[in-house]
């Protein structure tokens, strides 16, 4: 089969190779070792690993341009496109309508459809789906705009997110808050910086796991994973925020370390495996997904979000599950590519 991988980096001139070098004097012992980031290479590695795998594949830069991506498709008439697109013109809503193009088209592709997309984009729409299911998450509030008064009746301490974004975007340190005054502080900093409207969640202390669920019709569980935050300093909260994920010069990048398979007792594990597997049909997710829980110190589950097409680097941590389930990397973009191409038929 003839596979486009495709993608949209708006600004590909800086996302060429550029080394990261670690300075000596961070103030902290750093756990990853990072020598260069690379973003375009993610991409043509799983191309490359398609290829591997017997398909003719490459991958395309739409650039925030869809006549790039019409131009290749009456060029090239791949079979399926391995769709990787998330933010357009620098509209992460508009990641859903890609998605609903290439339904319009007919065009079989890999990952969520757009109404999961568009649902999960939509932080509180999400946990109204699941809080409806008997799913649980954390008690929130979800703000529009200025108050004069932030009394919510949820119990401190909060975390304030930015309601419309994924991959942990404008979740920092200080999106912790313990009183009405850093509570009015940080939701005003989400409405006047992000332009849109502020979730806040009640915190739940604890374990954070990542549930990786692969498959269509019949999805199944990977092993999974956690977030061990036992080397996090004092001075940082223990969440994966937008520097833990991205920034290899912060220390939460360093002291946010995956573990997997997670060590949980059989019962919550099983419990973890229903709960992803029903928030995954939930909100209409397929091919693979990610659901993020907290078990709190009275092992309680509280689903935090649900991803669909999650990162799919090597390292990443659906990949690592994948891993563990006795996936290599090839066969797990092969099976995605697979489950696509089904729907087809």
């Amino acid at each position: 089969m003839k596979i486009a991988v495709i993608f949209n980096e708006a600004y590909p001139y800086i996302s060429d190779v550029y080394q990261t070098e670690l300075p000596k004097d961070l103030g902290f012992k750093p756990y990853f070792d990072i020598s260069e980031c690379d973003p375009i290479a993610e991409f043509e590695a799983i191309a490359s690993s398609l290829r591997k795998a017997g398909h003719e594949a490459y991958i395309l830069n739409i650039i925030d341009n869809l006549d790039i991506f019409f131009q290749d498709y009456k060029k090239n008439k791949p079979d399926v496109i391995f769709n990787l697109v998330e933010i357009y013109k620098d509209i992460p809503k508009l990641e859903m309508s890609f998605a609903g193009l290439l339904d319009l088209l007919n065009i079989p592709y890999t990952g969520a459809p757009p109404l999961a997309l568009g649902t999960c984009q939509n932080k509180t729409l999400t946990k109204r789906i699941l809080s409806s299911l008997g799913i649980s998450t954390p008690h929130f509030k979800y703000i529009k705009k200025h108050r004069k008064s932030y009394r919510l009746g949820l119990n401190y301490p909060l975390i304030v997110k930015p309601a419309l974004e994924d991959a942990s975007v404008g979740i920092e340190n200080d999106s912790i808050v313990f009183n009405s005054k850093a509570l009015k502080k940080r939701v005003e900093l989400v409405l006047d910086e992000y332009h849109q409207p502020a979730l806040v969640e009640e915190f739940i202390d604890g374990r954070e796991l990542n549930v990786a669920v692969l498959g269509d019709k019949n999805p199944v569980v990977l092993p999974i994973s956690e977030i061990d935050f036992t080397k996090m300093p004092d001075h940082l909260h223990n969440i994966v925020s937008y520097q833990a994920k991205w920034d290899p010069l912060h220390e939460a990048y360093h002291k946010t370390i995956p573990k997997c398979p997670a060590p949980l007792p059989k019962k919550i594990t099983k419990e973890a495996e229903e709960t992803a597997l029903r928030a995954f049909k939930a909100v209409g997710c397929r091919d693979y997904c990610r659901v993020d829980m907290r078990l709190s110190k009275d092992k309680k589950l509280y689903v935090l979000e649900v991803n669909p097409n999650p990162d799919l680097t090597e390292d990443a941590g659906f990949m690592r599950s994948a891993r563990y389930a006795g996936y290599t990397y090839r066969k797990t973009l092969k099976t995605i590519v697979e489950l696509a191409v089904k729907r087809k038929t």
